[in-house]
């Protein structure tokens, strides 16, 4: 009887062709010896981490900038302003989940599924940028020219990063190996802030803004300043932002063409095997559904507006309230620097304590800074040694939430583990609500100022506005800090819990790939047969 199962086998054996017996022995070989890590290169990284830069330079100009440029550059009157920067904001986070959509009904393409998106949305970007600083000679449509093109940027920007988020998904399918990819794209990323922060803060900090000695009097003023040295005063500040903007969007398209050339996308094994993709709405429902998902956003949803609220003040506040006029783009670059030196250390720190414990400590040192600040008179050395401090937590604001989707997106593959394509659901929706509740503070705080007296052009303004300014940077920043911690409490993804995720995942990866193939080699073989 043995005999003969060895005959029958051998003469089965005869009947297959040389590569179907080399692949099966290659694919025994491959089940007994323990699979490699997929490793990236520093190269690869540091190819994903450049394309953080774009996004991360206009958003920071914009962010520090644009309020003080429409209201004493582009003279655009605050309730105005405060009409732009809302819709703009509020805009920018309702094409994410659109951009989000598109996305997950895109088809695989020869460059990828997100790749297109980042390489045809980048000349119109660089072209609406540009534009959002070029103060236009009539007066009669000024305000709807600001926010058209300010509209029109966010959309392409969001085309490009959006796609670029969801990149971090498919770069690796190892947990430590996007964790690493994360810490360096939050380098870089920080370090486009001091790039926007330097290019825009030190170009048009050169340039000698006019303001009026007496806004009370502006009419009369403003008549004879515009005869004379203001006119020309205010077309070199125009000249400067228009500079400025030029060179940060010629980094924009340096940063594009490394991260196109340099990075290359990667499918799930599971995923491939997918023949449909899931309905959006489906998605959708599934995702915003995820418990865990919904407490990391609600937590850093707070936190987030925290950092917004000082980012669309801050130079007014400097400007006004603390009286540094030529001091805030240095004081600016500080906190900067400051956060691009501890990302690396925020980095180690996650991986030897845990996330929750770094966004513990991480967000909440930025507190007694903030009630120094609100404590203290006008002190140019202590607002330094603060901003320093205070770069500490801006550091850890970076890296913490990009650090923890990626957690939060492994958690729902293993309870649905048949849900692909949901990844740029996860990070649209999570842009979504932290920009439109940037979009609501940012006018709101506009409109405060309006209410509480801002005189536009004002070489100083009243004590109501000075004490808003301080209000909306350091007290209002505290309390959703605050707030935001309290709620990390519910977060329920610890140390533990992703360990168990890493090795469930990583014995469904196995699975699906050793099914795969299997299923391939028993087609080709009873075809065969």
């Amino acid at each position: 009887m043995a005999k003969g199962e060895g005959a029958e086998s051998g003469s089965a054996t005869g009947l297959l062709p040389p590569s179907i017996l080399q692949a099966g022995e290659r694919q025994a070989q491959e089940q007994k010896e323990p699979k490699k890590k997929q490793q990236l290169s520093i190269c690869n990284k540091l190819c994903y981490a450049v394309g953080g830069a774009p996004y991360q330079m206009t958003g920071c100009a914009l962010g520090f900038f644009l309020q003080i440029y429409l209201l004493d550059v582009a003279q655009v009157d605050p309730f105005s302003a405060s009409i732009i920067l809302f819709v703009g904001r509020a805009w920018d986070a309702f094409t994410d989940p659109l951009v989000g959509f598109c996305i997950s009904k895109s088809s695989w393409t020869r460059l990828g599924r997100l790749m297109p998106w980042i390489i045809f949305s980048t000349p119109l970007a660089i072209i609406a940028y540009f534009l959002i600083w070029f103060v236009p000679d009539f007066s009669q449509g000024q305000v709807l020219w600001h926010l058209l093109f300010y509209c029109l940027f966010e959309t392409l920007v969001t085309c490009f990063h959006v796609p670029y988020s969801a990149l971090t998904m498919f770069i690796s399918t190892e947990q430590s190996e996007r964790d690493s990819a994360t810490a360096y794209r939050m380098t870089v990323e920080v370090l486009g802030t001091v790039l926007g922060t330097a290019i825009q803060g030190q170009i048009v900090g050169q340039a000698d803004t006019p303001c009026l000695e007496d806004p009370k009097d502006s009419a009369v003023a403003t008549e004879d300043a515009n005869l004379t040295h203001s006119a020309t005063s205010l077309r070199e500040t125009k000249n400067a932002y228009l500079l400025a903007a030029g060179a940060i969007v010629s980094i924009y398209v340096i940063c594009a063409i490394i991260l196109v050339l340099g990075v290359r996308e990667q499918r799930e094994p599971y995923e491939a095997q997918q023949a449909e993709p899931m309905p959006f709405f489906r998605g959708l429902r599934l995702v915003m559904s995820h418990g865990p998902y919904i407490k990391l956003i609600a937590g850093f949803l707070f936190t987030s507006l925290a950092f917004m609220l000082v980012e669309g003040n801050f130079a007014l506040f400097c400007t006004y309230t603390l009286g540094f006029r030529n001091e805030f783009q240095n004081l600016l670059l500080a906190i900067m620097l400051s956060a691009t030196f501890t990302i690396p250390f925020w980095q180690w720190f996650l991986t030897r304590f845990g996330k929750k414990t770094a966004v513990y400590i991480g967000i909440s040192s930025a507190v007694p800074f903030l009630i120094l600040v609100a404590l203290i008179e006008s002190n140019l050395i202590v607002t330094y040694v603060v901003a320093v401090a205070a770069g500490i937590s801006v550091a850890a604001a970076f890296l913490l939430p990009w650090s923890m989707l990626p957690d939060v997106i492994d958690d729902f593959h293993l309870k649905q583990p048949h849900s692909h394509g949901t990844e740029p659901i996860f990070f649209s929706f999570y842009v979504f609500f932290t920009k439109f509740a940037s979009g609501v503070s940012l006018g709101v705080s506009t409109l405060s100022l309006d209410f509480a007296g801002y005189q536009t052009r004002g070489c100083s303004q009243p004590a109501p506005v000075k004490f808003t300014l301080k209000m909306l940077v350091t007290m209002a920043p505290i309390v959703l800090i605050l707030l935001g911690l309290l709620l990390f409490e519910l977060y329920p993804i610890d140390e533990e819990k992703r360990r168990q995720n890493k090795k469930a995942l990583q014995a469904l990866r196995e699975e699906a790939s050793s099914s795969g193939c299997s299923d391939t080699d028993s087609t080709e073989l009873a075809s065969i047969l």
